[in-house]
Order: C-alpha cells, then structure tokens, then sequence
C-alpha cells in the first residue's frame, strides 16, 4: 500500500488558497450513535465537508475515509496513493461499483462550509423555492460531489450482509485527482496498476444529477492550436511577421463553427468547440513570433478518440499527448501547427444493461425523470473502456457545480440514499 500524497499544489486555477484553509482536515469519520438514517448522512456529509481536499490536497481526507472503512468488518479495504477501494465479498452472482472522487476545485470565499437555515439570504432562490423550510448545506464541494460521498459512505457502513443484505457485491472507490488533468487521476492509476481492484458488472459514479441519471459522456480533449511569426521592433513591423494577427484565421473558424446535437442510443448531446485561452507576444513593442489559441473541443459518444481527433485536426497529422507541436493535415484547423494538451475519450450510454434499465425504472418512479445525456466527461468513460456499463447517479445540481455559491438541500442525500438503498437490497 503506497500514500504518496501530492503536495506540489493545484495549477487548475489563479485561486490561491489561504494556508490555514489548507490546514483543515477531519481527524475522523463517523455515524454518531443512535443515529437515524437521515442523521447519519448530514454528520457525514458535515465532517466530510469540513475537510480541505482542492486537487492536491485529499490526503487527509482520503486517510480518514480509509479509516471508516476499516471499521466495517465486512469490507475488504485497500488503497493506492490517495485512492480508497474497498470491497465486500457476499457470494453474489454480480458486482455493482459505486465510485465518487475525493477533491474539488479551488475555493471561492465558500470555505470553512456552513449549514444554512431557512431564511438564510445565501440560500438560491431557486433552491429555497424547490425546497421551502428546508436546511442547505453551502460550501465548496456540497454538489460536487462530497454529498455523493457522504451517501456512498454511508451504504458501505449499513450494507453489510447482515442487517441489510443486497442483491450483488459491492466495491466502493473514492478517488483522488478527478478536478484536473488525466494524467494525475487516481481511478485512472489504480485500473492500470490494480485492474482487479475494478472489476464489476455494473457502475455508477456520484457526479451530480439531482438524483436523476444522466448516461454516458460527451469525450474531450484540449489542444493549443500555433500560428508563427518573425520577431521585429514594433516601430518597423514590416521587418517582421504578426503571428498575433495570424490567429485571425484560428478565431474565424471557431466563430464560424455551429453547435451540434448528436442522438446516441436515444439520448441528446451537445458537441463545441471552444477557444478557452489565448497567448502571445514577448514584449509591448515586439512584433508577436508566436500565438496559441487553446481549443476545448467536447464530443458525443458516437465518435471514437480518433474520430473526434481527425475532424480537428487531420487522421495522419501524427500529434499525440508530449510529442510537441505537429501540422494538421485535415479538419477544422488544417494548415496551423497543433500541440494536444489531454484528451479522454466519449462514453456511450450503456442503458441497454440490463441493471442500468432496472435501476432507470426505479429513478422514475421516485423522481418522474427519464435517463438524460452526461454533456460533461466523467469517470464513467473510463469504466466504458473496461467493458463496464455505468451512469451519473448523484445528488445536488449539476447547474451549481463549481460555482460559488454551491450548495445542496438536505433531502437530496435521503433520496439518493433510498434509490440505491432500494435498488441494492430490493
């Protein structure tokens, strides 16, 4: 068992996160004694919460997820880096995964998290009116996705083959590293150093959907897109060549570019293609020598990697992750250098699985929603890879993911506890 917690800290954002924020952690987690079920999800999602866990820093709170585990004597608990995986060993015939990442984005000023009470002008309007009288938990992390954990916690603890009996094994996967690039996520690790870790007829990851599930992924992949010039004192331009100017063209092309809806297995989802930095120049009176536009292109599940890679850039233009910068020979930006940056692949919806069809049936029955398309990337893709159909299934808004002002009404953690409780033990 290795715990090599990463301390180099987060490059997703300019946030810079205060020393004594980072410094906040949970020594323990636990379900208080006596506790009812709706009492013991909002003291986990509480102590969850309380613990500082940006990308880079879910160590602390990985060890003590690691230690509520290891209390659960039914649970076969092991961990790779700041990777929790914990399994039972019931005899079923199939295995359901139930897998959230540990880390969030940086903070906003909405860290230390507060439960807020009804009245509390910091409650969204449209939260208070979806759920009037009740308390909100507020705070980096309530949606996306520690709420979701606290739930998945607290099936590990009460599942246990005795007291409550489900239907299949179950393997619980808490994961480090999800809010930033590919390279450093933690289930991405443990599949290819302990792939037996993650073996499962069935997945379902704790992304928020307001309970509902949301199948499959749109794929992605971010790659800077060059233009070159020739260096001159700005007083004499003409001696030299604007690669500033150049990116004319690059912008031209992605402004010109029209959104796309694409039907995969009877769900809708929204491909673009979006510039989402921009840099150049070396100096205010230098003529620019080089100019990349940073291009986020997100793609339905109907194309493979290398589908959605030939329509930017060219089937043979030979640019892959760490290789440098290459020409693209075809697609949207033929002619322009090109150096990817990461990229993940699509994941279909995978409800033709036999257990994501029942456990749809049971959504709609407690929530009156059908199965809608995953527009962002998520985990799911990487369990897609393995032959494993999976969903989004989480509680909170996906709307307020990452923002600000991100928060969760209580009764979201029961309804996600009674639809997987429910569909778990029948």
């Amino acid at each position: 068992m290795t715990n090599a917690t990463n301390t180099t800290g987060n490059t997703a954002s300019n946030t810079v996160e205060p020393n004594d924020l980072a410094n906040r952690t949970v020594a323990e987690l636990g379900i208080p004694a006596g506790a009812t079920r709706d009492q013991a999800l909002a003291a986990l999602l509480e102590q969850i919460m309380g613990a500082y866990s940006v990308s880079d820093s879910e160590g602390p709170l990985a060890g003590a997820v690691e230690r509520f585990l290891r209390r659960q004597p039914h649970l076969a608990v092991r961990r790779h880096g700041d990777t929790v995986v914990a399994s039972t060993d019931f005899g079923k015939a199939q295995r359901v995964i139930l897998a959230g990442h540990l880390d969030v984005v940086p903070v906003i000023d909405n860290f230390p998290p507060e439960w807020l009470e009804p009245g509390d002008a910091r409650i969204r309007g449209d939260v208070a009116s979806a759920h009037p009288g009740e308390r909100v938990m507020w705070g980096r992390g309530a949606t996306d996705m520690k709420a979701s954990d606290a739930v998945m916690l607290y099936l590990a603890a009460v599942l246990d083959g005795r007291n409550a009996d489900p239907n299949y094994d179950l393997t619980y996967v808490f994961y480090d590293h999800e809010e930033v690039a590919a390279e450093k996520n933690g289930l991405r690790k443990v599949v290819e150093t302990h792939p037996d870790w993650i073996t499962g007829d069935f997945a379902i990851i704790g992304e928020p959907t307001d309970c509902g599930i949301e199948g499959g992924c749109n794929g992605t992949m971010r790659f800077d897109v060059i233009t070159h010039g020739v260096a001159a004192h700005s007083a004499r331009a003409w001696m030299g060549s604007n690669a500033i100017h150049k990116a004319a063209e690059i912008l031209g092309r992605l402004a010109a570019y029209e959104p796309k809806d694409v039907t995969v297995d009877g769900l809708v989802y929204r491909e673009g293609v979006n510039a989402t930095l921009i840099s150049g120049g070396k100096g205010t009176n230098v003529i620019p020598d080089e100019c990349r536009v940073h291009v986020n292109y997100r793609f339905a599940p109907d194309k493979t990697l290398a589908e959605a890679k030939a329509l930017m850039i060219g089937a043979d233009a030979g640019a892959e992750l760490g290789n440098g910068e290459h020409v693209a020979t075809g697609g949207m930006f033929e002619g322009f250098g090109i150096e990817m940056k990461d990229e993940s692949p699509s994941a279909r919806p995978g409800m033709d699985s036999p257990l994501a069809a029942s456990l749809a049936r049971l959504v709609k029955e407690r929530t009156g929603r059908e199965p809608l398309a995953k527009l962002g990337w998520t985990d799911v893709a990487r369990f897609a890879i393995l032959g494993i159909p999976a969903v989004n299934l989480g509680a909170g808004s996906p709307l307020l993911a990452h923002k600000h002002d991100e928060q969760l009404p209580e009764s979201n953690l029961a309804l996600m506890a009674d639809i997987l409780e429910r569909w778990l033990v029948g």
